[in-house]
């Protein structure tokens, strides 16, 4: 049968950025697939809420609290998977994001910020999981990028550059890793999570956000869980290399945020 074909049967994955919003949904996801799971964030409180909806699956989880910045602890979620469970399949790197600003207020830090935080984390913790999947059947990884890191508007130079600098990483190093692991991002438009709170308490700026989005809606967590499970499965079996749209059918920026004129 061809749902036979996503699921993920003791598959063993790391997400990072696992405490809630699509972190956490594409956790619970790839345990509804048969994945057992190792989920990080900041939050423990988060995460073993997170573990909770996990083992209701029927799948276990491993919950590391810790701060992904770190590169070095980023990495070290490869060696948990493999110490707990005894291979790694999966990669989903989930943390990133940088707050807008204005051309003048985004300085050199703060770009080479937005840089380490969205594109040097998932290189760490790719580059420690590729060892471990080799010693197995391969794998497969999956970053979360943006639609900002295509498209353009005011207020989004450090987000969008290093969005799209982890967007064109996915095309590289697939090329590297090719046959046996696959690399592919999803580009992420707007989605119903903390990051999207100012829209989504204010009811006309959410009605003029869908409105501006050719489905007429804001995205759910869900939307972008079903996606990885899509990649990391053998459903995406021939697929490497791409970036994955997955925004409603946004062509142009969907929210102003009003920055003034240089």
């Amino acid at each position: 049968m061809i749902l036979d074909r996503f699921r993920l049967t003791d598959r063993v994955a790391v997400v990072t950025g696992a405490g809630r919003g699509i972190g956490a949904a594409v956790a619970v996801a790839l345990a509804e697939a048969g994945c057992d799971v190792v989920i990080s964030s900041r939050t423990e409180a988060q995460l073993r809420q997170v573990a909770g909806r996990i083992e209701t699956a029927g799948r276990q989880a491993e919950v590391v609290p810790a701060d992904l910045d770190d590169l070095e602890a980023v990495a070290n979620l490869a060696e948990v998977a493999k110490e707990r469970f005894g291979r790694l399949d999966i990669v989903v790197n989930n943390v990133g994001g940088t707050m807008p600003g204005a051309f003048l207020d985004t300085s050199p830090r703060a770009l080479e910020a937005a840089f380490h935080w969205n594109v040097s984390t998932a290189h760490a913790l790719t580059r420690a999981a590729v060892p471990h999947m080799l010693d197995g059947d391969g794998g497969a990884v999956v970053g979360i990028s943006s639609a900002m890191g295509r498209l353009a508007d005011r207020g989004f130079l450090a987000y969008g550059t290093a969005k799209a600098a982890l967007a064109h990483y996915t095309r590289l190093a697939a090329r590297d890793l090719a046959p046996r692991i696959r690399v592919n991002a999803i580009a992420v438009g707007s989605v119903a999570t903390s990051a999207l709170d100012i829209v989504l308490n204010d009811e006309t700026m959410r009605r003029s956000m869908e409105q501006a989005t050719p489905l007429r809606r804001i995205g759910d967590p869900e939307d972008i869980a079903a996606a990885v499970v899509y990649l990391v499965s053998p459903a995406g079996g021939y697929i490497t290399g791409k970036i994955l749209e997955v925004d409603g059918g946004t062509e142009a920026p969907n929210l102003s945020l009003g920055f003034p004129d240089v």
